[in-house]
């Protein structure tokens, strides 16, 4: 019998320690839900471990391939760019190593369930979905094609579900920010407001989002405001990641290419075709736990 690549999950790391033991758990939970796997997960900035270290940690138990998942929501430069020049890197300090690679999660339904029962947890059993607006609210990018991603999961959670609407917004890098979705909400006629952080786990962004929230709200009195939390390491989100991984290995990857910015010359974004790929700078990575290679990728060629 083969035996099956090993897993590797991707993240972009936190300064947030538990939002970081968040994604170490849910690597672990990974692995007891497949003991026939080798599973192991690291990080690309900000929080050990590095990416480096668990593909080395992949190596020194025997596995020659792996299938890499970005733990991500939208594919963003990081799961464009940065972690495609970080595998390649693992590929140059670890001869006769292979790989696939796997796309982000995306709106999946499965975990646009999950986020309703977010919502339901957050609103008062009383309430009409009807009288309830939601605003979704994501990372934020200076990558188009990704902050298109979050509007994209705000349609399709509004869709069948009976809200008032679902407006979008984000917490960086990106307009609107929190306060002015909020003040579209209002102006929209929004009495109701339930803010829905787009984020796998814990973590500074998410507190962020409650924190402004929270300022928002003092300061209209006559509009409810509620906050609801992060997706969590919710069944949902285990089984997409191995339905992820599946593709991977399979190799049916369905890249969405047609408005990605290192491909197609968008408005003001011309200057990003055809950039190279860089993998992060991380500060526990001193490239000494493996004896091949020595820091950046060579490879011109997109995660696509």
């Amino acid at each position: 019998m083969t035996t099956p690549p090993a897993l590797l999950i991707a993240g972009h790391g936190t300064r947030d320690d538990a939002g970081a033991e968040a994604f170490r758990a849910f690597v672990r939970e990974l692995g007891r839900r497949r003991p026939d796997l080798p599973v192991a997960g690291g990080f690309i900035e900000l929080s050990p471990p590095p990416l480096g270290e668990a593909v080395a940690e992949l190596v020194r138990r025997g596995v020659r391939r792996f299938a890499a998942v970005p733990l991500m929501l939208v594919s963003a430069g990081h799961a464009k760019g940065d972690i495609p020049a970080a595998l390649a890197r693992e590929k140059e300090r670890h001869p006769g190593l292979t790989y696939t690679y796997g796309r982000p999660l995306g709106p999946h339904p499965s975990l646009l369930r999950v986020l309703e029962r977010r919502l339901a947890e957050a609103v008062d059993p009383s309430w009409d979905p009807a009288e309830v607006t939601v605003l979704l609210v994501g990372r934020g990018s200076t990558d188009p094609d990704a902050n298109a991603e979050v509007f994209k999961a705000a349609r399709l959670l509004w869709e069948g579900r009976g809200y008032a609407g679902v407006e979008t917004a984000f917490v960086s890098l990106a307009a609107p920010d929190v306060p002015s979705g909020l003040e579209r909400c209002a102006r929209l006629g929004a009495r109701r407001i339930v803010v829905l952080p787009y984020f796998l786990f814990t973590g500074i962004l998410p507190d962020r989002v409650r924190t402004q929230t929270e300022e928002w709200a003092a300061a209209h009195p006559d509009t409810e405001v509620r906050s609801a939390d992060v997706i969590g390491p919710e069944p949902e989100l285990l089984d997409l990641v191995l339905e992820r991984y599946e593709e991977a290995v399979r190799g049916d990857l369905r890249m969405n290419c047609d408005s990605c910015v290192y491909r197609i010359a968008l408005p003001g974004f011309g200057d990003k075709v055809g950039l190279p790929q860089q993998p992060h700078f991380h500060p526990d990575d001193d490239g000494h736990h493996h004896g091949h290679g020595h820091g950046h990728a060579h490879s011109r060629s997109h995660a696509h």
